[in-house]
């Protein structure tokens, strides 16, 4: 469930709680712990993404969010997209697990390995999903130009090396630096800690993408409100049914208003759809 707070849009936090406090920490903080309580059991995991506590100046909030969900069990992905490289680098990775007690966070690689080595070898046990292919129309505008990779073949009659170029999209390209990335990461049933986003807009990108990073966990937004339905994800999970984690922000928050519930009950609106997402996903994956 993505915690992506909005009191400014049709789709927004009902009107009986921006009235009732006059702090947006205390308003959002309310707005979250409710749709928690209300869908903790269902889920496995929450994502607030960071641009809209800093919009409504609600940094207060993000943390007692985080903190809440933790008492519930759940784990953390804060979507703050950083990128950066040395000493900021680092202090970004420290403010997100450090200051706001995240369990793993979203990072732009596109500056390269600079940008990520700090999380790798500071906070090896926290989550790092890193951008692949991402949900929106434009991102094919760089992520999908061909990039070129000199590859060198040894030559067993020869004994010289040939050197042969291929051409990949980019968005592959940083799959395969991923998987280079992750070589000496300790797995779990499979799984390691540097996980990849592809959005569920693209289907046949994630199934070419989840062919080449076998052992990382991938955050799946895009569904339901972006306009991605169960089929468009199947292809992020191995054979096993496992490794994809399918992401929902408006359309969970914000379902009383598809639903027709009033608004005091946006708690329980947003529990059937996750009942519903679950089970249309499960369904499509023969769970």
């Amino acid at each position: 469930m993505g915690l992506d707070p909005r009191m400014d849009k049709e789709e927004q936090i009902p009107q009986h709680l921006v009235e009732a406090y006059d702090d947006p920490n205390k308003i959002i903080t309310e707005f979250n712990k409710i749709l928690i309580e209300k869908t903790c059991d269902l889920l496995p995991i929450i994502k607030p993404q960071m641009a809209f506590y800093e919009k409504y100046d609600a940094l207060k909030a993000l943390k007692a969010t985080i903190k809440f969900a933790h008492k519930k069990d759940l784990l953390v992905i804060l979507d703050s997209k950083r990128n950066d490289i040395g000493p900021t680098s680092e202090a970004y990775a420290y403010s997100t697990f450090k200051v706001y007690g995240a369990d793993a966070c979203t990072l732009n690689a596109y500056l390269g390995i600079d940008g990520i080595r700090p999380y790798l070898e500071n906070y090896r046990e926290n989550g790092l999903f890193i951008l692949v292919k991402t949900s929106n129309p434009s991102s094919r505008d760089f992520q999908n130009l061909f990039s070129a990779r000199l590859d060198e073949i040894p030559d067993s009659k020869t004994e010289i090396e040939k050197k042969s170029i291929k051409l990949e999209r980019s968005y592959i390209h940083m799959a395969r630096l991923v998987q280079i990335w992750s070589k000496n990461l300790q797995k779990f049933s499979e799984f390691h800690n540097l996980g990849v986003v592809v959005g569920a807009t693209y289907p046949h990108e994630l199934k070419i993408i989840r062919k080449i990073v076998k052992n990382s966990f991938i955050l799946i937004p895009g569904y339901g409100a972006q306009g991605a339905q169960a089929k468009d994800i199947k292809n992020g999970f191995n054979e096993k049914g496992l490794g994809g984690i399918v992401n929902s922000s408006r359309g969970i928050m914000f379902a009383y208003k598809k639903k027709n519930y009033p608004p005091e009950n946006f708690g329980k609106a947003a529990r059937e759809e996750i009942l519903d997402m679950n089970e249309k996903i499960n369904k499509e994956l023969g769970i």
